[in-house]
């Protein structure tokens, strides 16, 4: 292995090992003296992923779920019904992310909103002091999720991001196995999506269900008239709202193969091809997407890195015995890995070298939340780790939608060259003096 690799590999092993064990601040931690005192959380966005933390978070014992936040009446009674029948208090239910925000004895709060809300909610609850848990991908924007690393830094609290590999045994294992240098220097990383979207039509501007707040639910986004394939879950296929699947199931391989690959910085160069292929309806965002990251390291042979990603929201077939998964190309080897499965390391000859089973884990995950919260540590998918990876699928989306090949400064985090022209992508445009916009935007 060249000086170079090495280097920059150890580094990022560091990075990794020392993660929990770097203190954020003991005044915003929960003091680890008194480990019997439940935590004071509240949910915000009771919809599908908010619902399944919510079924995690009603059975620990060290939760005291204070409150539930939803727009929509309907499911704002059921997440508080659930809260109820699993033996806790009646939480308090409310609209109004404010209300949860404005109570000083909220410790920390799950964010599980639109992506559009992701970045603005959570910047909110780190200026309200409180410890938070936000959802994939961490910003709907690179600038917002610049802005959130710095009010989690300057507010001294801890802030995991949604990808849950990060707390995941069996990948856990493949990257320290990587770090090992089982298949020599990683030189490449794939990460792929394949699975079988459903088309949404085409609709046309009617009224909101009289459940559902419409006007608190697009908060920051300009305001549109609502119609009916912009939601529920579907608005991640429009630009005003989401970051397209490339942000939703993608980001989770995408940010494996970064931490795999062992890139703690943005890309120099982003190339990527995508459009509709297959979907004729009001998705915004391309169903087939083929993306390439370099980073150049310091130009020399064997010192360069390179990512790529593929989508195919219209193929459910496995892919390199995953069906969402990851690839790793080393100079002594191939290691072959399902976030949701298992992993396969291939030496010399094709030998099998190693192999390992597991799932996902949710569960360790909000574990790892809630001891960083108690100690005041770094947690396991760090705010700045979730803003990298978001920030790929937010480059690639651009790539696609300006058909041009991206040049990026990574530490100030702007274009140069030719793709200065599209500077005006690395952030959006914001509903005019709204409550929920970040300075700084």
């Amino acid at each position: 292995m060249s000086e170079f690799p090495r280097r920059e590999f150890l580094h990022g092993a560091a990075a990794l090992a020392t993660a929990s064990a770097v203190s954020l601040a003991p005044a915003t931690a929960i003091a680890a003296s008194d480990p019997n005192k439940p935590l004071t959380v509240g949910l915000i966005g009771c919809g599908g992923m908010g619902t399944n933390h919510l079924r995690n978070l009603v059975q620990r014992k060290e939760i005291k779920l204070a409150y539930v936040c939803d727009v929509d009446a309907n499911r704002l009674t059921s997440a508080a019904k659930l809260v109820e029948t699993s033996g806790q208090a009646k939480p308090v239910a409310t609209k109004d992310l404010r209300d949860v925000l404005k109570d000083k004895t909220v410790d920390a709060v799950w964010i599980a909103t639109p992506d559009h809300w992701h970045s603005p909610a959570a910047i909110l609850a780190c200026d309200a002091k409180k410890h938070v848990y936000v959802e994939k991908p961490v910003s709907h924007n690179v600038r917002e999720g610049r802005l959130l690393i710095e009010a989690a830094r300057r507010n001294k609290v801890v802030v995991q991001v949604g990808t849950q590999s990060r707390s995941t045994a069996h990948v856990m294992k493949a990257i320290e196995l990587l770090r090992s240098g089982i298949i020599g220097d990683v030189l490449v990383a794939k990460a792929w999506n394949s699975q079988l979207r459903r088309n949404i039509g085409h609709q046309s501007a009617s009224q909101p269900p009289a459940e559902l707040d419409f006007d608190l639910w697009q908060g920051p986004a300009p305001e549109r008239a609502y119609q009916a394939n912009l939601l529920p879950g579907i608005w991640r296929f429009w630009y005003e709202y989401g970051v397209g699947d490339i942000g939703n199931d993608g980001v989770h391989d995408i940010d494996i193969a970064r931490w795999g690959l062992g890139m703690n910085t943005h890309p120099n160069t982003v190339a990527a091809l995508g459009s509709k292929f297959f979907f004729d309806d009001d998705q915004q965002f391309p169903d087939n997407q083929y993306c390439v990251f370099e980073w150049n390291g310091d130009g020399k042979v064997g010192n360069k890195r390179q990512l790529i990603y593929e989508q195919r929201d219209w193929s459910p077939y496995v892919q390199e015995g995953y069906e969402n998964g990851n690839a790793f190309y080393g100079t002594k080897g191939i290691m072959l890995l399902g976030k949701g499965e298992g992993f396969k390391v291939f030496g010399p000859r094709n030998k099998l070298l190693e192999e390992g089973t597991g799932r996902f884990d949710l569960v360790a995950h909000h574990q790892n939340f809630i001891d960083c919260v108690r100690s005041g540590n770094r947690p396991n998918a760090d705010v700045e780790e979730g803003h990298l990876s978001a920030s790929l699928a937010h480059l690639a989306n651009i790539a696609c939608r300006k058909n041009r090949v991206l040049t990026f400064d990574a530490a100030k985090e702007e274009f140069t060259g030719e793709a200065v022209y599209e500077a005006p992508l690395l952030t959006r445009k914001y509903r005019v003096g709204h409550w929920s916009v970040p300075n700084g935007v």
